[in-house]
């Protein structure tokens, strides 16, 4: 059987090739710490664990759900938008429930790229924008993330020829990979270019609400005027602990949801009721929670920046995300660091290469693991490097 065209542009996802040697390497006994993938390792709040069980107990909870989930659920994600940000959506017509905000960006470009379409996408980046562009048939046109600038595009550089092709501008903030955060100026800066050069403005804002150190992110559609050209991508996989439950939401643009809402109805068939129900407990709850999840990310981030200071790395205090952004040692490209430091070390980072050009020099740590094994990771790490 011979694969379909559209899937011969995307190769396996690096995580699952990664997975697959690190399951090797531990049916071989070997202990391998994990700073690569963000997925969180902390729980809930268990009050909303026990809204999932006691909706389960429903025998009536277990049928099929609409595509645009309850209207409750609708109404948490308005209300968690007005509590955080201080965002008025409305739940009929600016919310769309999704599985998981990852499952929302790659399907945004089905139901909004035609081929041959241009999407602009940072470099480094997520890799689902530029999956998700050439999966349909668009082009990704990369526009540079730089360190000098704090990793915050500059719209002016973007060739204007290329801006009045473009389809769709990707922002991501606080930022994966590299955990720079922006002001509401940058967001009020690419609205207005949304507006210039009449594109739609997509912001992925999976860690808006894991911060540090009093800042406090911004949503884009605080900007006024942002719901005429843009969608933002929310999600509780990070700012709840709900990774497996995928639970996310895209908010703003109202046609631009119900075109993707019609793509979905095609697509999947909703989720399941006692999750929708403990996410709206989730967002409807008691948040204080949230501080001291906060404040263990803080502490591993701290363990980790001491750690990689004392490999002479000079490092960027984070002010928000899971991550830590960090240059590879010199001499290193950041692939062969990674893999040498999972061979040598079993410490498991991600290259930053893998983000795109840009990531080039620098890897990526996850702080998704506890501050004792962080710890233990950058001694495996002094250890090896000074053998």
């Amino acid at each position: 059987m011979q694969i379909a065209q559209r899937l011969q542009a995307l190769p396996a996802h690096f995580f699952a090739s990664l997975g697959s040697r690190i399951g090797a390497m531990e049916a071989q006994g070997l202990d391998v710490i994990r700073l690569d993938e963000g997925a969180p390792d902390l729980p809930p709040a268990p009050k909303i664990v026990d809204v999932l069980m006691r909706s389960a107990e429903d025998p009536s909870h277990h049928s099929y759900q609409p595509h645009r989930g309850t209207a409750e659920l609708r109404r948490a994600w308005t209300k968690l938008y007005q509590t955080a940000y201080g965002v008025d959506l409305d739940h009929e017509n600016e919310v769309l429930p999704l599985l998981g905000s990852k499952e929302g960006i790659f399907h945004l470009a089905m139901a909004t790229i035609n081929p041959g379409d241009i999407t602009l996408v940072p470099d480094p980046g997520y890799i689902s924008y530029t999956r998700g562009t050439l999966f349909a048939g668009g082009q990704p046109v990369y526009f540079p993330l730089l360190p000098e600038r704090g990793y915050l595009p500059d719209f002016d550089s973007i060739p204007g020829d290329i801006a009045r092709k473009a389809k769709i501008l990707w922002l991501n903030y606080p930022n994966n990979p590299t955990a720079a955060v922006a002001t509401l100026e940058v967001f009020s800066r690419a609205v207005d270019f949304a507006r210039q050069y009449g594109l739609l403005v997509c912001h992925d804002a999976a860690y808006t609400q894991v911060t540090f150190d009093g800042f406090h992110a911004p949503s884009l559609l605080e900007v006024p005027g942002a719901k005429e050209v843009a969608v933002e991508f929310n999600t509780l996989s990070k700012s709840h602990n709900m990774a497996g439950w995928r639970v996310g939401a895209a908010a703003g643009n109202a046609q631009v949801l119900r075109n993707l809402y019609v793509l979905k109805t095609n697509q999947d068939s909703g989720h399941f009721l006692p999750v929708l129900d403990a996410a709206t407990e989730a967002m409807c709850g008691d948040q204080t929670w949230l501080k001291g999840r906060n404040e263990v990310y803080r502490k591993r981030r701290d363990v980790a920046l001491e750690g990689l200071r004392t490999l002479g790395l000079a490092v960027e205090k984070p002010l928000g995300s899971i991550y830590v952004w960090s240059p590879v040692p010199a001499g290193w490209s950041s692939g062969d660091f990674a893999t040498a430091a999972l061979e040598e070390a079993q410490v498991s980072l991600t290259p930053g290469s893998f983000f795109g050009k840009g990531g080039e020099g620098f890897m990526r740590l996850s702080l998704t693991t506890p501050a004792e094994r962080i710890a233990e990771a950058m001694k495996r790490l002094e250890r090896w490097l000074n053998r």
